[in-house]
Order: C-alpha cells, then sequence, then structure tokens
C-alpha cells in the first residue's frame, strides 16, 4: 500500500486521454450531484503520498468524512514519456495536463500538484486554491560512496535529469561527469543502488514524505544550491466556479506557504520564455518581510545571474515580478533563446 493512503478508499484509475475533450461540460448549468468528492493525482508512490495527505488534512479540518473522499488515479504525459528528458518533450506542464483535464470535464473535484510542476498560467476556468503547509525546500545529496557534492572525488558520475540541478552542478563542480536519470523517487534510488552513479540529487521534501529520510547523505544549504520554484510545495487546483470546493480547499490553505510559493511563480512567470533554461528561486517570510533569492543559469553553469528582493509581504506579487525583470535586463534576451 502506498504512503498515507493505507486507511483510506480504494484508488480508481481513468482514462485521462478519454475525458480531454470534454473540457467545460460540467462547468454549466446547476449544481453538480456527486456522492463522493474526487481527488485527481498522479499514480507515483510521491504522488499519492500527497493526495493522501490532502485526504487526512480535509478529513482532520471537519469539512468531510472519510468515506466521502476518493482518489482518482490519472496518468500524465511525463509519466508515459521515458525515453528523453521532459525537457525535449515540452518541458512544463507534462505532469498536469491530463489531470486538468479531467477535471474540467468534471471527471475529478480537486486535483492535487507538486506546485513545481505547475506551468505559471493554468487553463482558464482553473485556479489553485490551496497550497499546503511546505516541505523541506533544500536539494538532498544521495551518495554511497561520499558524504556531500563537496566531497566527491574528480570525475565522480551524478545522476540527474534536472536541468536546474544539472546546471548548478556544473557549475560548483565542473570537474564532475553528469549522466540522466529518469523516474520517480524509488526508481532513481534504485539506479543508484545499481552503481548507475556515484551520486544523485533529489528534493528533501519528496524523501520525506516518503518516509525515506534515512537515504539523505547531506541537505545541500539553499545559499549552495537554490531550489526549484516551488519546490516542497503541495497545491489543490479546483474549476474557478466550484465555490463548495473553494471553501473546503480554504479549510487547509497555509497562508505563508501559499505566500512564498506566489511570490516565487511570479518571478518566474516574469522570466520564463524556455523550458531548457535552468531558472532557480526561494521566498521566505520574515516577521512582516518577505526575503526573495532567485537565479538563471546557462546549462553548462558557466554563466549565471543571481538577485534578491525584501519588501512587504502584501507585495509578494510585485517583488517577484521585480526580481524577474532585474534577471531579465542582466541576462539580456539573448540568454533564452540561446540556450533554446
Amino acid at each position: 500500500m502506498h504512503a498515507g493512503l493505507a486507511d483510506g478508499p480504494a484508488l480508481r484509475l481513468i482514462d485521462a486521454e478519454a475525458v480531454a475533450g470534454a473540457a467545460v461540460a460540467s462547468m454549466e448549468g446547476g449544481p453538480v450531484i456527486r456522492p463522493r468528492i474526487r481527488i485527481g493525482t498522479r499514480g507515483s508512490p510521491l504522488a499519492l503520498a500527497q493526495a493522501g495527505e490532502v485526504r487526512d488534512r480535509l478529513v482532520r479540518a471537519g469539512g468531510v468524512d472519510a468515506a466521502d473522499l476518493e482518489i482518482v488515479v490519472i496518468r500524465t504525459s511525463g509519466d508515459r514519456i521515458q525515453d528523453r528528458p521532459l525537457a525535449e518533450a515540452g518541458g512544463k506542464g507534462l505532469f498536469t495536463k491530463e489531470i486538468e483535464d479531467a477535471l474540467l470535464a468534471g471527471e475529478i473535484d480537486l486535483a492535487v500538484h507538486s506546485m513545481k510542476d505547475v506551468p505559471t498560467v493554468l487553463p482558464d476556468g482553473l485556479t489553485v486554491a490551496a497550497v499546503l503547509p511546505r516541505e523541506d525546500v533544500r536539494d538532498a545529496f544521495i551518495s554511497h560512496v561520499a558524504p556531500s557534492l563537496e566531497a566527491l572525488k574528480p570525475g565522480a558520475v551524478i545522476g540527474t535529469s534536472s536541468l536546474r540541478r544539472a546546471a548548478q552542478v556544473r557549475r560548483l563542480r565542473p570537474d564532475l561527469r553528469l549522466v540522466p536519470f529518469r523516474g520517480n523517487v524509488e526508481t532513481r534510488l534504485h539506479k543508484l543502488s545499481q552503481g548507475l552513479a556515484d551520486a544523485t540529487l533529489l528534493a528533501m521534501a519528496g524523501l520525506n514524505r516518503l518516509g525515506r529520510s534515512a537515504e539523505i547523505g547531506s541537505p545541500i544549504d539553499p545559499e549552495t544550491m537554490l531550489p526549484a520554484v516551488a519546490q516542497g510545495a503541495v497545491g489543490i487546483e479546483i474549476r474557478s466556479a466550484d465555490e463548495p470546493m473553494r471553501r473546503l480547499a480554504a479549510a487547509i490553505d497555509d497562508a505563508v506557504s501559499r505566500l512564498c510559493v506566489e511570490a516565487e511563480r511570479a518571478m518566474l512567470a516574469r522570466l520564463e520564455g524556455s523550458c531548457r533554461t535552468p531558472i532557480a528561486g526561494l521566498a521566505v517570510l520574515r516577521g512582516s518581510e518577505l526575503h526573495l533569492r532567485a537565479e538563471i543559469l546557462t546549462p553548462d553553469g558557466r554563466e549565471h545571474h543571481v538577485t534578491e528582493r525584501r519588501g512587504p509581504a502584501a507585495d509578494a506579487l510585485q517583488i517577484g515580478a521585480s526580481a524577474g525583470s532585474e534577471l531579465l535586463a542582466r541576462a539580456g534576451p539573448q540568454f533564452f533563446t540561446s540556450v533554446a
């Protein structure tokens, strides 16, 4: 049984492709009568753990009984594509499109996403209604031959399919060799145990949510390796017009996590011109002040630009957009087109 789902209702698998063309039918007319609230998610162990956390938080918030919740597994394009890097297949949206199609078609009522997978522009009719309390935002270094990235011997092999992590490693340790590592957390850990690489990098949040913290060799300080935008954050997406689901999701929304994620995504929205551009960002709320640090790199790690912003938490969106604008101005428009 997958983590977080042992005490919940049985899973149901739907064919996302069959509902993709029916996008707005359920949004018209009167209220929809439904025997259960259907939570849509990918089928990886981590995605199921996150959906289970959403289910459990909804029950604890008191707005719904566990028997009224159903977890619906939807296979996405990102899950199907295993023969090439996702950046070559389109990048953003590959882990969300089919789930959003099912949401618009009325096949599910809530969608649970890792927020770092969610494009900054959502389909018409959808909105992110809640962000759960954020997990550890850091990257984790995992290896059977060294305790840290700094301790790896020259020429050691790092397995990762993250453009951001690869660029950051090339900047920090240009003497290392990188090889692609696709698959979910378990698959990548298995590849590492087979000796296909000397080390790999994974999100601390995913390892913690899967109960695999013991695998972590050492966390990497964000000052050394800035994480992906919205790393560690889980979001709940709904139909914009669905007020009952909006109220339900609001009961488990974490205001601080949402604010920080919105600032990071505002920066990303201002920057995003190529799915092959490594971009990193982290916002932290300190009292009433928001602190945002953002970075862009070339894939080879040879050129990178970093900026920081501080300001009132109420200005989170403007802070994010301002950071993105500065990075654009400093790097120049050719920075993005030259790495596409």
